[in-house]
């Protein structure tokens, strides 16, 4: 193998990476639609190239984003996406290089944490990633609704043109509801667009005064009696249970199917026959890096319970490694002896509350020093829902 290095790519050259991630997937080259809507999501400096002899065999990108923590505050986020390494090229250093280079950036840009979805679960935990979140797909067999579900506003169809000015607002209403959510940049719409196809559907909820409160895209599968549901976002459990109803209630269907829903979703509460709605998988989701600890610790509010300090070990990022009192009131950084020892990749297992540190000690990913100090954590990282991204980008 030749000479390696990693720079930014120019926009000049941005085609020719999509290209390159797109044939590591195993997809065609984008035709000019595709890639016209592609490009919209495409910042400049954001996109890298891992090149041999001054030729692109790897490329990785990032996006200007923001990801909801428990207590609703929103952390300054790189959205990580479009990873790949040409199959002469991969296993000799070229992802580890972009990686490095890809979280130093973050760090400059001032964004706390970074956040993608894996293709493969074996991949990222080496540069401090971890499983902060998870989801569920569902398939529901000519159900109905049980008749006690409250009642609420009106659903109503909308032109696709007329969804491009409504769901991002509607978005923006709801995203801080939940730890978990992302930004959805303008760019990401028209992606979404392009890939879902005209056959696409959407209804949006409005509640009883008339304010636009949820939104559901949905589409049939081929010509068969099946829908599905790609996007379902509300603000309240009553707009969710509004849209359900109106899907359920969707003529010459039989089999609802829907995607990247929240693993906490009471679908079988809503059903006059839960059997009728069946879970068909429950899968990682978001995977987080804390790029800056003490921030994104910070960031977010702790349930009740004794302090603990947490030592933190950080390969990839050094500046992280140290001891962190976290307790109900807050995070300081001390010199107290450490009560737990983790990684920075299982402390982003914790840091938005879907997995306790217990579950991750009886993995050996987090070692405890002290009798209580899981049973601390346990309370202090707690969250009333689990969270949930269900933002593919």
């Amino acid at each position: 193998m030749g000479e390696s290095d990693v720079r930014v790519l120019s926009p000049a050259e941005h085609r020719q990476a999509d290209e390159l991630f797109r044939r590591a997937i195993f997809l065609p080259p984008a035709d000019e639609d595709t890639w016209a809507a592609t490009a919209q999501r495409v910042e400049a400096g954001r996109v890298l190239g891992a090149f041999v002899d001054d030729e692109v065999v790897g490329t990785a990108l990032s996006m200007t984003s923001a990801l909801t923590v428990p207590g609703g505050a929103e952390l300054p986020a790189a959205a990580v996406t479009g990873v790949a390494v040409r199959a002469d090229s991969t296993r000799r250093g070229l992802l580890t290089g972009m990686m490095r280079y890809q979280l130093d950036d973050a760090a400059r840009r001032g964004e706390a944490v970074a956040v993608l979805h894996a293709s493969e679960a074996g991949i990222y935990e080496r540069f401090g990633y971890g499983v902060a979140t998870r989801t569920r797909s569902v398939e529901l067999q000519r159900a109905h609704m049980r008749s006690s579900v409250p009642r609420s506003g009106r659903v109503r169809l909308v032109t696709q043109e007329r969804a491009r000015d409504l769901l991002p607002a509607i978005y923006r209403r709801c995203r801080t509801g939940r730890a978990g959510r992302v930004h959805r940049p303008d760019g990401w719409w028209p992606g979404r667009d392009v890939a879902m196809g005209e056959s696409r559907t959407i209804a949006v909820h409005s509640d009883d005064e008339g304010a636009d409160d949820g939104f559901v895209v949905y589409q049939p599968r081929g010509h068969s009696s099946t829908v599905d549901v790609r996007d379902l976002v509300a603000a309240n459990d009553l707009a969710a249970g509004e849209l359900w109803r109106f899907l359920v209630d969707l003529d010459l269907i039989t089999t609802l199917a829907a995607f990247d829903r929240p693993v906490d979703e009471p679908l079988e509460w809503l059903l006059a026959d839960r059997r009728t709605c069946r879970t068909t998988s429950v899968e990682d989701d978001l995977w987080v890096r804390l790029v800056d600890v003490p921030v994104a610790l910070r960031a977010r509010t702790y349930g009740p319970g004794d302090p603990v300090v947490v030592e933190v070990v950080d390969d990839v990022l050094p500046a992280n490694s140290g001891r962190y009192r976290i307790s109900s009131a807050g995070v300081t950084t001390c010199d107290d002896s450490a009560q737990l020892t983790m990684s920075a990749a299982a402390l982003a297992a914790l840091y938005l509350g879907d997995q306790p540190a217990s579950a991750l000690a009886a993995a050996g990913l987090v070692e405890a020093h002290t009798a209580n100090a899981l049973t601390s954590a346990d309370h202090l990282f707690a969250t009333a829902r689990p969270p949930w991204c269900g933002t593919n980008f």
